[in-house]
């Protein structure tokens, strides 16, 4: 039978032993240096001030006290340095690192997660909660491929459900891309993370519309009207409108001025269907000052005539027609009307 234990080496108190106290003293040393082990630290320099019962891993080239003890665990107990060697499997809390760490027969390292991990909540840098299970603050996250392409699947449980990415700014919502409430693709936009509106929507069919891009078709009511030379008029209808278009002012000859709600590019067109005994103009204006487009019609029994153009606007620009010349117009849809559309 062996004198020690087979892992930690503790003495055995054998048959007829005399002073068997100094044996199991012997033992419960060599236990409270090695049982339940904390390192303070892994080095090749002894401290300056050690405590009774500190211990350090000594690594790289130890001088001083440590020196030729590179490997070992140095353990200051009575005012001297004692060493042991440790064995692969150890397991030791490192002070310094805040972490658990297993000694591989050379170094000591952190123990690897295990193949496959299935926690029920994770946090990286960021605590987690029920709805949030998987937390994590960081600069960035990268997710690569792995030798191929890479996709990253977000999947909701029914059409009336929402899969989705949403954009926060201090923590209140501003934008969002997905399936929300239905099986469209849409990206909404808020200001104030409570009202939301759609910029965007694509079908399954791949048919893109934009629910708030401004457009709108304007004329008067269907009839005749017969404008003074130098008159300035409006509408009374928007027969289409969305994003914001409004009829505004009212016009001194009559109707309320198209106004524009954001600022951008647009595609003006105008129509114009009169009769005229002599010839005569319509002009589109922006704010009764600066004319966009010109529209001139020459004596005929009755003549409809179109102009385009790409016009900056700015928001709460107004558009109405100024009339030179005289004529009679036909008023009301495919007659006498503006469109716009921001493009």
């Amino acid at each position: 039978m062996a004198d020690t234990t087979a892992n930690l080496a503790l003495p055995f108190i054998l048959p007829s032993q005399a002073q068997k106290h100094v044996t199991h003293n012997e033992a419960l040393v060599i236990l409270d240096r090695l049982v339940q082990l904390i390192i303070e630290y892994e080095g090749a320099a002894p401290p300056g001030l050690p405590q009774e019962g500190q211990r350090f891993s000594v690594i790289g080239t130890p001088s001083g006290a440590w020196s030729g003890r590179a490997g070992t665990i140095a353990i200051f107990e009575d005012g001297r340095w004692l060493f042991a060697a440790p064995r692969p499997g150890y397991l030791a809390w490192f002070r310094d690192a805040g972490a658990i760490k297993v000694f591989s027969g050379s170094i000591w390292e952190r123990p690897a997660l295990p193949a496959t991990l299935a926690p029920s909540m994770l946090g990286v840098g960021a605590t987690p909660d029920l709805t949030n299970r998987l937390a994590v603050t960081s600069p960035a996250t990268l997710l690569n491929n792995a030798g191929a392409g890479h996709q990253l699947k977000i999947n909701k449980a029914g059409i009336g459900d929402t899969a989705s990415l949403l954009y926060q700014s201090g923590w209140s919502g501003r934008a969002e891309m997905g399936l929300a409430g239905n099986d469209q693709f849409s990206v909404k936009v808020s200001a104030d993370g409570s009202s939301w509106n759609t910029g965007l929507t694509i079908d399954g069919g791949g048919r893109v519309t934009l629910p708030n891009a401004p457009l709108a078709r304007a004329h008067r009511t269907a009839g005749t009207s017969a404008p003074a030379a130098g008159a300035e008029t409006g509408f009374t209808t928007l027969a289409l409108q969305q994003g914001g278009v409004t009829l505004g002012l009212a016009a001194a000859g009559g109707g309320n001025a198209l106004t524009v709600p954001a600022d951008g590019l647009y595609l003006i067109c105008a129509n114009i269907t009169a009769t005229a005994s002599s010839g005569y103009t319509v002009n589109v204006r922006r704010n009764a000052a600066t004319t966009l487009l010109a529209l001139r019609g020459p004596t005929a029994v009755p003549l409809t005539i179109h102009a385009s153009g790409v016009f900056q606007l700015y928001a709460a620009d107004r558009l109405t027609f100024q009339h030179a010349g005289t004529a009679t117009f036909d008023e009301g849809p495919g007659k006498t009307e503006l469109s716009i559309l921001r493009v």
